[in-house]
C-alpha cells in the first residue's frame, strides 16, 4: 500500500491560504460560542476581547488559553455552544476528579470527524478495498467509533471487534483475513506476541497496515510492531476535546503527523509562559477546534509535548505537520489508552476508612501492556496482620478504582509510615515504561 491525498483541496492548498482560512473559522467559531458557553464568555469578558476583535490568525494569541482545568465546573453540558436538540452523541474523557470531560457533536461534527479520518486512513495507504478491524474500545471512549465512521466513508469494509478478548480477536484476524489493524501499540504487540506463542506466524495473516494511538510510543516500539506483525505503523493523534482521533497521522514519507489545518489550528506554546514558540521548538501542544460546532474549544492546551513544522511534505501535502509526541508537561499518564490522574486516585482513598492518603502508583510494561499498581499506605488502626482484612479492603480500592477509570489495576497495601516521605511535591508517580 501507498498512501494518496483524500481531500486535494484542502490537504495540498498553499499555506497562506490554510492561514487565510483559519483566521476566517476562528473569527466565526469566536462569534458561535461568545454567550452561549459561559466560561467561554467569562474568560474573553475578563481578558477584555469581544468576538469583533477576533478578525484575523494573527488574532490568536489575543485569547485566553482553555485546559483541563476549566472543564471541571462544565459538567455535563457546560461546553455545549448548540441547543441539545441539535447534539446527536455525547463522548467523554477522563477528567481531573471523578467526573468526566463531556463534550458534545452535532451531526456535521459526525461527518467532519468522519471525513478527517479518511484522510488519515488514505494517508496511511487504506482505500475502499480494505478490511479493517478495530479493536479500539467502543462506547464513551473516541477510538473505536471515531475509526469506524471514517472507514466507512472511505468504503471499506469494518469489523468493530473492539478492546479484550484476545483469542477471538486472533481467530478473527486469521480467519477474516483483514489488511488493517486499529489498536492501541501496546496492544498490537500483545497481539503479535499472543499469536508467536500459538504458532501463529505474521505471513499467515494479510494485514499490511496499522493506525495506531491513544497513548504515548516511541520509534523503536513502531519498528517492533512493523517487524512482528510483518505492516507499516502509523501513528494517529487526536483527543475528545479537539474532535477525536483524526487530528493528525503520519504519511508514508516520515514520522512527522500531518495535521487537519483547515479545521485545526495548532500552536506550541513554552510551557512556563504560555508564548508561542517557533517552528521547530519542543513546547506544549495547543489546539483550536474552529470548525468543531457542539463542543467547540479554542486554545486548548493538550500539556503534550511536540514540535511544529511548515514546510511542504515530499508527499504533497502542505498542511502543518507535528512531531510525534515525547510526553506530557502535566502529571497525566496515558495507560492503555485512558487518561489517569493520580488525583483521582486520591479521590477514592480519601473516601476509604482504612487507608491513608499516602499512595504510589507503579506502572510498567508487562509483556506488551501497560499495567498500574497502586501501593497504598493502611491507617495506624489496622490490624495489618489479617490477612482476609487485608485481601477485603484490597478488592474494595481496587473495585472502586477501576469503575473510575475503566481499567485494570493491582492495589498492594503496605504498613504505615513505609512509603517514602518528601518536603516538597511528593513523588506519586514511578513510571518505569521505556516510552
Amino acid at each position: 500500500m501507498k498512501g494518496y491525498i483524500w481531500n486535494q483541496q484542502a490537504e495540498t492548498m498553499p499555506y497562506e491560504q490554510i492561514r487565510d482560512l483559519q483566521g476566517q473559522r476562528l473569527a466565526d467559531c469566536v462569534r458561535r460560542i461568545y454567550g452561549k458557553v459561559p466560561f467561554y464568555t467569562g474568560k474573553m469578558k475578563a481578558a477584555g476581547i469581544t468576538p469583533d476583535d477576533i478578525k484575523s490568525l494573527d488574532d490568536l494569541t489575543r485569547l485566553p488559553f482553555t485546559d483541563k482545568d476549566d472543564l471541571r465546573g462544565c459538567y455535563p453540558y457546560g461546553t455545549l455552544a448548540v441547543p441539545m436538540s441539535d447534539i446527536v452523541r455525547i463522548h467523554m474523557s477522563s477528567g481531573t476528579t471523578g467526573k468526566q470531560k463531556v463534550v458534545g457533536y452535532t451531526a456535521g461534527d459526525i461527518s467532519l470527524w468522519a471525513e478527517c479520518i479518511a484522510r488519515c486512513m488514505a494517508a496511511a495507504g487504506v482505500t475502499r478495498n480494505d478490511i479493517i478491524h478495530i479493536a479500539y474500545g467502543y462506547g464513551l471512549f473516541t477510538g473505536g467509533l471515531g475509526l469506524h465512521f471514517g472507514a466507512e466513508k472511505l468504503g471499506a469494509a469494518v469489523i468493530p471487534v473492539s478492546s479484550g478478548n484476545t483469542q477471538r480477536q486472533i481467530q478473527i484476524l486469521t480467519d477474516f483475513q483483514p489488511t488493517v489493524l486499529a489498536c492501541t501499540p501496546s496492544y498490537a504487540l500483545y497481539l503479535a506476541d499472543e499469536m508467536a506463542a500459538m504458532g501463529i506466524d505474521k505471513s499467515m495473516l494479510a494485514l499490511k497496515v496499522g493506525i495506531f494511538g491513544a497513548e504515548p510510543w516511541s520509534l523503536n516500539m513502531k519498528e517492533q510492531i512493523e517487524e512482528k506483525l510483518g505492516i507499516r505503523a502509523h501513528d494517529i493523534y487526536g483527543l475528545s476535546e479537539t474532535l477525536g482521533p483524526g487530528v493528525s497521522i503520519n504519511c508514508e514519507a516520515g514520522d512527522l503527523l500531518h495535521i487537519m489545518s483547515d479545521h485545526f489550528i495548532a500552536e506550541i506554546v513554552d510551557p512556563e509562559t504560555g508564548k508561542p514558540l517557533p517552528e521547530g521548538e519542543i513546547g506544549e501542544l495547543v489546539f483550536s477546534s474552529v470548525s468543531k460546532e457542539g463542543s467547540p474549544f479554542i486554545r486548548y492546551n493538550t500539556h503534550d509535548l511536540s514540535r511544529l513544522y511548515y514546510s511542504p511534505c515530499s508527499c504533497g501535502r502542505t498542511t502543518v505537520r507535528m512531531e510525534k509526541i515525547t510526553g506530557r508537561a502535566d502529571d497525566m499518564l496515558i495507560i492503555r489508552g485512558v487518561n489517569v490522574f493520580p488525583s483521582q486516585i486520591e479521590h477514592v482513598l480519601l473516601q476509604m476508612g482504612d487507608v491513608q492518603p499516602h499512595y504510589q502508583l507503579i506502572v510498567d510494561r508487562i509483556g506488551q501492556l501497560d499495567q498500574l499498581e497502586v501501593h497504598v499506605e493502611v491507617s495506624e488502626t489496622f490490624l495489618f496482620d489479617e490477612v482476609r482484612a487485608l485481601e477485603e479492603t484490597a478488592s474494595r480500592i481496587r473495585s472502586r478504582i477501576e469503575s473510575l477509570l475503566g481499567i485494570s489495576v493491582k492495589v498492594r497495601l503496605v504498613e504505615p509510615k513505609t512509603l517514602p516521605r518528601s518536603e516538597g511535591k511528593a513523588k506519586r508517580v514511578i513510571d518505569n515504561r521505556k516510552l
